[in-house]
């Protein structure tokens, strides 16, 4: 017999750990607040040590409970395709993706259709994190980050660069016709757009531009950088945005780059599989469909 924490306990534990919140856990698992407390409850009376902390208003999982979290999601994840497996072979497999909110929208699911016709069988669902640092969660089969494909960096997932990034001067076509940018000087006659979470791209192109002078100029920042690429479509200012992440939007008219020539390189994109997590092959064919896409151009070891 294995010794196994309650498994109905462990089910809550996953989901309010993943959530970050013990009310959510209760909304997802349709169950009340404190079924999902005492749960818990439970299964740190079986292990012996506390699994949350109160911090204001909210319980938070310790660093060893998420760890733990981790893991357990993976195994539920592992069980479910098992269970498919068995009990329907001819079922859709569901392939779970996490990725950055500007790179799930402007680059990521654009392309799922294509992948979707060449594997009618699987089901990719993707969630968005905020910041592309946001810690690795369990429940998720491949997790898209920025960063490099240094195995040290990551060393409880299988690693593979799939994407370059660049930054480069991009205005919307209607603010373009109506006071356009031919050379790094003209940007003086615009509002400057920016993000919190991209703060030195201004000034590394304005470096790059060979005007670092004007890094003084009056910023309009938003939080995040898909706020600020629809107020650069907008035609409220112009911004720095990322290529190939917009080259959809570029293609179809949305955005111009009227400087292309000025270009920021910046840490590219990998995708990480935790380890022996691969089940008939879908997440490793799945990650070589995503290093394999026409803007996806990063070299190995990069």
């Amino acid at each position: 017999m294995r010794p196994l924490p309650p498994l109905n306990a462990l089910r809550v534990f996953e989901v309010a750990a993943r959530t970050a919140s013990y009310a959510d856990a209760a909304a997802e698992l349709g169950v009340t607040h404190g079924a999902v407390s005492r749960q818990i409850e439970v299964l740190e009376s079986w292990l012996g040590q506390r699994l949350f902390f109160k911090d204001g208003r909210r319980m938070v999982a310790t660093p060893m409970a998420k760890i733990f979290a981790a893991e357990v999601g993976l195994s539920f994840d592992r069980m479910a395709l098992a269970a498919e497996a068995c009990g329907r072979p001819s079922a859709r497999r569901i392939l779970r993706v996490s990725a950055p909110t500007s790179l799930a929208m402007r680059w990521l699911i654009p392309r799922l259709g294509a992948y979707h016709t060449a594997h009618p069988d699987v089901e990719v669902v993707v969630t968005t994190v905020t910041t592309l640092f946001e810690e690795l969660r369990g429940g998720v089969d491949v997790s898209i980050r920025r960063g490099s494909a240094r195995a040290d960096l990551w060393p409880q997932h299988q690693v593979v660069p799939i994407l370059d990034d660049v930054d480069t001067l991009i205005i919307s076509p209607a603010l373009f016709a109506q006071r356009p940018i031919l050379q790094p000087a003209d940007i003086e006659a615009h509002k400057l757009l920016a993000s919190e979470t991209r703060g030195g791209d201004w000034v590394d192109w304005l470096q790059a531009a060979g005007i670092p002078q004007l890094a003084s100029l009056p910023r309009q920042v938003f939080d995040h950088f898909f706020v600020t690429r629809q107020a650069v479509e907008d035609g409220l200012g112009i911004g720095i945005g990322p290529l190939p992440l917009l080259q959809l939007d570029v293609d179809n008219g949305r955005l111009l780059t009227p400087l292309p020539h000025i270009r920021v390189p910046r840490t590219g994109y990998v995708a990480l599989v935790p380890r022996q997590a691969d089940v008939g092959h879908l997440l490793g064919d799945f990650v070589d469909w995503l290093a394999s896409s026409p803007d996806a151009q990063a070299a190995p070891g990069r």
